[in-house]
């Protein structure tokens, strides 16, 4: 049986790999579709030679005849997302069926001031933002305070409703942080302009969406971050202000829940995490450096070297409950040839108790020692390996053991960065 649309969702806390994985799986998709996050997030994805970074740009941009829709569950920053369209052109990119929501939300100059003071006022306990404004953005989204991108279409409404802002947001900056606030005109220059020049992408993306459903179409839905950086569901506080996992689909993109045929959730064939928080299998020593340069673990949007650890199955297992995985796809798994022992954490150990089960509190969570399965590594280089059988037999227990882990298949074995250095296990679930 086939299915014309498939998620795919990140398992950890980001990172995960899933623009190699979505641009991979985008060759047979229609339409590729992103429904939540914004700058914060940086997918990194490598055709041939070239080494694409895109933020807030689906994956499927990079095929010039799929439909690359950006979701109201969106949060935009002008000025960055046209920078990115603009540097896509320059390389001879030229996007012919972009699709902005004029429901997405947009990220203004004083958010990202806000992020920035709100972290520093924070110390010691800091969440560790991109300060790229996206907290900001989305509570004032909650607190009905947030301008979209179709309000740009009546310049009236908006200077009026922009002007109220600035007024509150300035007492805010003078009164709570003694900091100069926003005028019009420099949120004018700062943003404005650029956001003009996305009008002509504006449309309603769930009329055209569900129109593209109806019709058969193939799509392909695309998160950012993972699933133990949901605001609901993952580490709190230590989480993004959205929700990336596969329930975020229906309110990001306006589209029903029956509309999502089927899960892929996207995992390293390790762990790894930016920014602060529990990490329970987090290394500190010269496997975990390891691991970080031979998979350059640095973020795409930051830059700041990633925590590194070994593969965590309680988190993984948490992952798959919630997004309801049907198939799962391993990156980053050649970096772990040459290991003497490789690792997996299928249970935590907390003051005597045995937990299954990903826990709620971070003060459990911090106490939590993971329970490993160890076994052997393996010395063979894979990237150039094309199927699963060819694999070194240890690399096929430990994909073995991911399984049995999580009770999910593997789909998709990554081996390297390039779009070939895929191996796909079986048949995958796009229109086949």
């Amino acid at each position: 049986m086939g299915y014309n649309t498939l998620a795919v969702v990140g398992s950890q806390w980001g990172d995960e790999g899933k623009g190699k994985i979505t641009d991979y799986l985008a060759e047979k998709a229609e339409v590729v579709v992103r429904y939540q996050g914004g700058p914060n997030a940086g997918h990194t994805v490598v055709v041939k030679d070239d080494t694409f970074k895109l933020h807030h740009l689906p994956s499927g941009v990079l095929y010039p005849d799929k439909t690359c829709i950006l979701g109201n569950g969106m949060v935009l920053d002008p000025p960055v997302l046209l920078d990115e369209l603009k540097a896509l052109q320059g390389r001879g990119i030229v996007p012919q069926k972009l699709f902005i929501s004029d429901r997405a939300h947009l990220i203004m100059p004083y958010h990202k001031k806000m992020d920035e003071l709100e972290e520093k006022s924070r110390g010691a306990e800091k969440i560790g933002t991109t300060m790229r404004g996206v907290g900001p953005a989305y509570m004032d989204k909650y607190f009905r305070e947030g301008l979209r991108t179709g309000d740009l279409l009546d310049e009236k409404e908006f200077a009026l409703r922009l002007a109220f802002i600035l007024e509150v947001k300035n007492r805010l900056f003078a009164g709570v942080y003694g900091e100069e606030g926003f005028t019009v005109n420099r949120i004018e220059e700062e943003c404005l302009a650029a956001a003009r020049e996305l009008l002509p992408y504006l449309t309603d993306t769930s009329l055209l969406l569900n129109r593209e459903l109806d019709r058969g179409a193939r799509v392909l839905f695309e998160g950012a971050q993972g699933t133990m950086l949901d605001i609901d569901h993952g580490t709190y506080p230590y989480v993004t202000s959205s929700n990336p996992v596969a329930g975020g689909i229906c309110t990001g993109l306006g589209v029903a829940p029956s509309r999502v045929s089927r899960v892929m959730g996207v995992t390293k064939a390790y762990t790894t995490r930016v920014g602060d928080g529990p990490f329970p299998t987090e290394l500190k020593d010269i496997i975990g450096d390891r691991i970080r340069e031979r998979g350059r673990e640095y973020g795409t949007t930051t830059g700041r070297p990633r925590r590194i650890g070994w593969l965590d199955g309680v988190a993984l297992r948490h992952a798959a409950r919630i997004n309801g995985f049907n198939s799962l796809a391993i990156t980053l798994f050649d970096v772990l040839s040459g290991l003497d022992e490789v690792k997996i954490a299928t249970a935590y150990r907390c003051e005597g108790r045995r937990l299954e089960e990903f826990p709620a509190g971070l003060g459990i969570l911090e106490k939590c020692d993971p329970v490993y399965e160890s076994m052997p590594g393996w010395e063979e280089d894979v990237t150039e390996t094309g199927r699963m059988e060819l694999l070194p037999r240890q690399a096929q227990q430990y994909l073995k053991a991911v399984e049995e882990v999580i009770n999910v298949p593997i789909a998709l074995v990554s081996v390297g960065p390039r779009r070939d250095q895929t191996i796909a296990a079986g048949h995958l679930p796009l229109g086949g």
